[in-house]
């Protein structure tokens, strides 16, 4: 127990404290803060009355429940609809009198540009000007026009996706028939046709729809990202109606809550007050929410929601915006540069002395310095990385990749930690049904035909009370026994399910003719043809695989709507069952249920599936189950038990009471209904374990085992049990076979905790798998100790882990190390992890898009990581860094040029070169060349795949240090002296032959600094320094007014200049040759 010293705080708790002495609730949390926040008030009488001003200008709208009116009241619902939001969608950043304001304002907030403003404002004070104002408002005006004009297009692009959103028409059902009205005009209480296909606008409450039961299929995957499709349902009352009309005839009303966030959430009441009065309770099935589409049928909807308060709206965030480790190291020496400038010009005026108009001369130092600081590096950078995500994108190696977010592509290469998901992230989310498990005996794929076989047998006597006719031996009496579970359990999971068939895009196998607009004369319905391909939809790709399985087996799901279901067995008869309810599944309750009557029998049979751990306390006692769901567990598979418990009349009849009177409830709704459905829930019949395999993704372990030797950690985040995550970390390779593991135990105290964690201490080079709820207590208790044994671990599993708890893992890392994190998930459940990590990537999978649309960079599957890290990472940060440099280089050696010019000419304020000279010198005589670095490699993506450990070098970041930085400070230094001191010794007398050779060193040497500082060359990289040259050889031919055209046609010229260019370049060429073969870079040997 020494070997982690017991964390005691200020006040002095020990073990024997209870923990509930000084852990705070939520709500004594806000009270302490509360009255915290009171005393800060009543300290600060002025502040207080501005706070209060501030909030009184700016009070949020108090968000209200409501009341529908639907009929012969609808008018009152009109009267009051103008207090609600309208529903117009606006997007737009700006107007047309905030837009250059508000640009304008994000660009100066920053110090570079604010610098530079300033800068450019001083040119119009005679008294201080050195130059023509272009050299410094060109520069300026440039960055920002290309700024304001991007933004101006993509705020363009948002108005004319909003105006083509807000002037979608819509039917409006009136008393008369219909009207077109666009969405923007949509208002509470407005009846609203929605056809297949189309948008919702609106939050909606389901009326009417075309198919008889009132049903209907939605698509939400650009509401949560879910890909299946959601069956939502009518008001049972309004879907009766004969005619659409018939709702004008009513005195009824729709209570709505107030509006929430929760998308997966709904409590309202539909009230009809005509003779008899009815009451019934509405939830989040009887909903059409905006954003989210049709995919069957037509609705007519009534509108409860408009504008901001729609979930879809209260949904919507600004992501966080990420800044990149390599744009924080910049401007760590931007502030060096800026220090450079001050002191620099302090320097010269101490030199020159403290006489006269001092602070003009220094200010004009400040500005004759300014380049060391180059506006340019962030038009550069931000170029850079617009190419390398253009790259990635383009990358025929990992087709579908798609970068979000163009600020952070550096960020790939400078990863320690990537955090993964498991379900859809290293598997494939595509179950396969893999082993059914009856208590006494086992099936496997090999064995599935044994139970299609018995299935038959067992449906051959339909009219028999039993499948086996009576008077067998007693070995007949247990084949009767085998097939009887097989029966049940194959019924159970054929029955307890959401599933719905789809055949050619309809919704019912059996199609019926019925008329949103009027009821048909002939109403009626017919088969398809039996042989028709059924495909399902359902919320759960478990749930597809076990009533595939069934239909494999022989029994097949037919129909499906909400009041009843059809199978079909092997025999082509048709057995048919009322649905009297069903209960969801929910990650609270991890199961899901659902009571059918039989119609043949009469009898009424309440059926539940569900996790393990839930499902243990619900059944009745028996001594298998715990022991065969850890065996499919360890074999890597999905478990679920599933249960039944037959119900007579009276008891269904006392628990449907119950149960519609907990629905109706507008306080604690869901408790109350919860409370009914578990008294239920007792004693229930085991009647089998399934066991549904994920596959692993493709090149899963190749991958992970690459970017092992990459020298990544990776941790798995999952919401599995404990032996699945351990099954599939050890197939996948997460965790290799021969590698120790180490399995953190249920703890419950912080005495349990702290053992825990000696223990694991004294293991060397084990794997740690620990669980949600013991990792809560370690962050809770001994968060430092934890993070620490943690991240020096080779692999981490966290299991049973919920969506904040991930987050808080890669928040925690990236506090206790200080390295770069990478998240990788599929899911919505993996959003919060992946905008809390450094660098978000989402996989479009089976779970639907939202991590994908969530994340900074998208692929369609895992192995593309590899690539996109090893190879993508590398170039971007390399290049990154080394365009950095080179830019800061190029201001730096001017700045030199010019302090050797101000010192020999008595520190006069002058600047060296004029007008278009300063301007060109960043723009068309070096740009194409410098900017030309980002195609720069070291080495190839092969040798990059091959070699991992390349990688390891890069989180260390070597490519931009402050010796790096420090060692361009020197070779600028060197440079700007030599081509000054050169061209003031080698000119005649005239000062225009100073500025003719001293420039055309100066053009020269950076060209060629280029070459020294590429590694490997790229044409384009030729053909710009050719242009360039060519550029800058026209230019002295064409400027008379800088230089002296009979000069620059000279033999002296063309020596002087050469002479100067060689002494500048030729010995950081040798340095370079002599780093290379006594200090060579890693890759060198393997290029």
């Amino acid at each position: 127990m020494e070997d982690i010293p017991l964390r005691v705080s200020m006040e002095d708790r020990t073990f024997d404290h209870d923990e509930s002495d000084y852990l705070l609730s939520a709500t004594e949390e806000a009270n302490v803060a509360f009255r915290r926040g009171r005393r800060r008030k009543r300290n600060t009488g002025m502040e207080s009355y501005f706070n209060k001003l501030y909030r009184c200008c700016h009070r949020a709208k108090e968000l209200n429940s409501r009341t529908v009116w639907i009929g012969h009241h609808s008018q009152q619902t009109k009267d009051v609809a103008e207090y609600y939001p309208p529903n117009g969608i606006r997007n737009q950043k700006y107007n047309f009198f905030t837009f250059l304001p508000m640009v304008l304002f994000q660009q100066f907030k920053f110090f570079l540009n604010l610098y530079f403003l300033i800068m450019a404002i001083s040119q119009f004070i005679p008294e201080i000007r050195i130059g023509y104002l272009y050299t410094y408002w060109g520069p300026l005006c440039f960055v920002l026009l290309v700024t304001t004009i991007r933004e101006a297009i993509d705020d363009f692009r948002r108005a004319q996706r909003d105006k083509e959103i807000n002037c979608r028409l819509y039917k409006k059902l009136v008393s008369s028939g219909f009207e077109l009205i666009p969405s923007s005009k949509i208002k509470v209480g407005d009846l609203i046709f929605i056809d297949k296909d189309e948008r919702v606008p609106a939050d909606m409450v389901l009326l009417r729809t075309t198919e008889k039961s009132g049903s209907c299929f939605i698509r939400t995957d650009q509401l949560d990202g879910e890909t299946d499709w959601k069956l939502r349902l009518a008001v049972t009352d309004t879907q009766k109606l004969a005619f659409d009309t018939d709702l004008f005839q009513l005195n009824a009303s729709v209570f709505a809550e107030k509006p929430q966030r929760d998308i997966h959430t709904f409590i309202g009441t539909f009230k009809r007050n005509d003779d008899p009065p009815v009451e019934d309770s509405l939830n989040i099935e009887n909903t059409l929410w905006a954003n989210t589409v049709v995919a069957s049928g037509t609705a007519l909807g009534l509108v409860v929601y408009t504008g901001k308060e729609t979930r879809s709206s209260m949904n919507n965030s600004q992501p966080r915006s990420k800044v990149g480790l390599l744009d924080l190291e910049v401007n760590q020496l931007t502030k060096i540069l800026f220090l450079a400038v001050v002191g620099l010009a302090l320097l010269m005026m101490c030199l020159k002395g403290f006489q006269g108009p001092w602070y003009r001369y220094l200010f004009r130092f400040v500005l004759l310095f300014s380049y060391i600081i180059p506006i340019s590096l962030r038009v550069n950078l931000d170029m850079g990385k617009a190419f390398y995500s253009w790259s990635i994108m383009k990358d025929k190696e990992i087709p579908g990749t798609v970068v979000r977010s163009t600020t952070i592509p550096e960020e790939l290469g400078r990863i320690s930690y990537l955090l993964s998901d498991k379900t859809g992230t290293l598997t494939e989310n595509e179950m396969v049904f893999r082993k059914l498990h009856l208590g006494t005996t086992a099936y496997g794929t090999e064995t599935f035909d044994e139970i299609r076989t018995l299935l038959g047998q067992a449906f051959s006597h339909t009219n028999s009370s039993t499948t086996i006719t009576p008077g067998q031996p007693s070995s007949g009496k247990m084949r009767r026994t085998a097939i009887t579970r097989i029966v049940e359990a194959a019924k159970a999971i054929g029955l307890c399910h959401n599933v719905t068939p789809i055949v050619d895009g309809n919704q019912f196998v059996r199609v019926t003719r019925f008329s949103l607009y009027h009821v048909s004369l002939f109403n009626y319905s017919f088969w398809l043809q039996i042989d028709s391909k059924i495909n399902y939809q359902a919320s759960s790709p478990d749930e597809i695989a076990l009533v595939s399985w069934t239909e494999s087996v022989g029994l097949t799901l037919m129909e499906r709507n909400t009041t009843t279901m059809t199978l079909r067995n092997p025999h082509g008869t048709l057995m048919n069952f009322t649905v009297l309810q069903i209960f969801p599944f929910t990650s609270e309750t991890k199961r899901m249920g659902i009571i059918v009557r039989d119609e043949q029998s009469g009898e009424i049979i309440f059926y539940m599936k569900g996790a393990d751990t839930v499902m243990n306390r619900i059944v009745l006692y028996n001594d298998w189950l715990e022991e065969e769901c850890g065996n499919m567990a360890r074999e890597g598979l999905r478990t679920l038990v599933v249960a039944k418990r037959p119900l007579t009349d009276e008891q269904y009849s006392e628990f449907d009471t119950r149960y519609q009177a907990a629905k109706l409830a507008l306080t604690d709704r869901a408790a109350r209904v919860a409370a009914v459905v578990e008294s239920l829930e007792r004693d229930m019949e085991l009647l089998a374990v399934t066991g549904v395999e994920d596959r692993l993704q493709q090149n899963v372990k190749p991958s992970l085992e690459l970017l092992r030797n990459a020298g990544i950690r990776i941790w798995m985040l999952t919401g599995d049990k404990l032996e699945t995550a351990i099954c599939i970390a050890q197939s996948s390779r997460l965790v290799p076979r021969s590698q120790s593991i180490h399995v953190f135990g249920n703890v419950t105290s912080r005495t349990d905790t702290h053992q825990e964690l000696n223990a694991y201490r004294r293991k060397t080079d084990s794997a740690l798998i620990i669980r949600g709820e013991s990792l809560e207590l370690c962050l809770q208790f001994y968060e430092h100790e934890f993070m620490e044994l943690a991240c020096a671990a080779p692999a981490v599993v966290c299991c049973r882990c919920t969506p904040t708890q991930k987050a808080s893992v890669v928040r925690l890392i990236q506090e206790h190390t200080g390295k770069r994190t990478a998240a990788v998930g599929d899911g919505g459940n993996d959003v919060s992890m992946i905008q809390a990590a450094d660098t978000g990537i989402g996989i479009v999978g089976k779970e639907g898009k939202q991590a994908s649309l969530a994340a900074d960079f998208s692929i369609p599957q895992f192995s593309h990581i590899v690539r996109l890290l090893l190879v993508h990472g590398r170039r971007s940060y390399k290049r990154s860094a080394a365009l950095a440099q080179f830019v800061i280089h190029r201001g730096l050696i001017i700045s030199t040029m010019q302090a050797v010019f101000s010192s020999v000419f008595y520190f006069a304020s002058v600047s060296l070169y004029q007008g278009f000279l300063m301007v060109g010198y960043a723009t068309v005589y070096t740009m194409i060349p410098v900017f030309s670095l980002v195609l720069d490699k070291d080495v190839s993506s092969k040798i990059a795949m091959t070699y991992p450990e390349l990688y390891k070098e890069l989180a260390k970041g070597r490519s931009l240090t402050y010796k790096t930085f420090f060692l361009w400070v020197l070779i600028s230094i060197y440079q700007g002296g030599v081509i000054m001191y050169g061209a003031l010794l080698l000119f005649d007398d005239e000062f225009i032959h100073i500025v003719a050779i001293s420039f055309s060193a100066l053009i020269l040497t950076e060209l060629l600094m280029v070459t020294l500082t590429a590694r490997k060359w790229h044409v384009i990289m030729i053909l710009g320094e050719l242009v360039s040259l060519a550029l800058y050889v026209a230019s002295l031919a064409l400027f008379h007014e800088f230089f002296d055209s009979q000069f620059i046609q000279t033999a002296d010229f063309v020596w002087k200049v050469c002479v100067i260019t060689v002494i500048s370049c030729l010995p950081l060429y040798i340095l370079k040759c002599l780093h290379k073969k006594f200090s060579p870079p890693s890759y060198s040997k393997l290029t």
